[in-house]
């Protein structure tokens, strides 16, 4: 494993667009994970940062995020609808072969299993002819599917070649869902791993999960799971898994840092994971943090 196997999501970064991604690229990183705010939010609009991420040469791991899609039913599903054309279509300006789509926390969205792998029969097939794949996320939040065996099944019974899963370790913590489940998924049907940490040991509350989710994330081996990150990395690896990894790393400290300063920081964690991954045959040791790493 090394850098080419991981990439950094613009998320993390503050500034303009063209500035993460000089940042992203002048740290070693090949491609970057993009949200559609990077191009709506652009000051040249969608054309001009469509080319800004062209020029940069980075490849783009996938685009996010596809919100509540699943489980709504009349004026409400016909909207979404709309919405996932428009995200397809921006996800294919880019050249990403992937959008993420989490699991619906609307409390309008139905928990029918039927009616929701119908729901993402339909996404991927509104994927085929842009051929982009989608990547189906359990958020830990989710009204109804918040861990990932249970999205894992939903792919399994909607039974498309483009709908597969994105795993993110955060929520798989924050859930504290057992990593032995891993095991249980088709490595082929896993499309996208996003990883990230947080600094303490356990969420104690819905609003708490959230929180941390979107503003105290950090890189793998800076927080207090590194050894769960290194396993969850690992058993993927030796199941077989040769996807891409991307760093999902929502934190308000980070974004008031100088880019290369968290780039570099990103860089670090690359090496602390590949360092123990290649070492399969020790114990995965605990780590004090990312920047710590000989």
């Amino acid at each position: 494993m090394n850098l080419d196997n991981f990439g950094m999501d613009t998320i993390t970064l503050a500034g303009p667009l063209e500035a993460k991604l000089r940042a992203i690229q002048d740290a070693g990183f090949t491609q970057v994970m993009l949200s559609a705010a990077d191009l709506v939010g652009h000051p040249g609009g969608e054309d001009a940062a469509v080319a800004a991420v062209r020029s940069s040469g980075l490849r783009v791991t996938g685009f996010q995020v596809l919100r509540d899609f699943e489980g709504l039913s009349g004026h409400l599903h016909a909207y979404k609808v709309d919405v996932a054309k428009a995200m397809l279509r921006m996800c294919r300006a880019l050249g990403s072969e992937v959008l993420l789509a989490c699991s619906s926390t609307s409390a309008h969205a139905v928990g029918d299993p039927e009616s929701l792998i119908k729901d993402l029969q339909k996404l991927a097939m509104l994927a085929v002819p842009l051929d982009i794949r989608i990547a189906y996320e359990a958020l830990s939040w989710g009204r109804h599917v918040n861990e990932f065996p249970q999205a894992a099944e939903l792919v399994q019974r909607a039974d498309r070649a483009n709908l597969g899963l994105a795993l993110d370790s955060f929520h798989i913590f924050a859930n504290k869902t057992r990593l032995a489940a891993l095991q249980e998924i088709d490595p082929a049907k896993v499309f996208l791993v996003q990883l990230s940490d947080f600094m303490w040991e356990e969420i104690r509350s819905p609003d708490d999960r959230i929180e941390t989710a979107r503003h105290y994330r950090v890189f793998p081996g800076e927080g207090v799971h590194s050894t769960r990150v290194a396993e969850m990395v690992r058993t993927l690896d030796e199941m077989g898994y040769r996807g891409d990894y991307s760093f999902e790393v929502f934190n308000d400290d980070y974004r008031q840092l100088p880019l290369p300063m968290v780039a570099e920081r990103a860089r670090l964690s690359v090496k602390w994971i590949s360092g123990l991954v290649s070492r399969r045959s020790l114990p995965a040791r605990r780590s004090g943090g990312a920047a710590a790493v000989p």
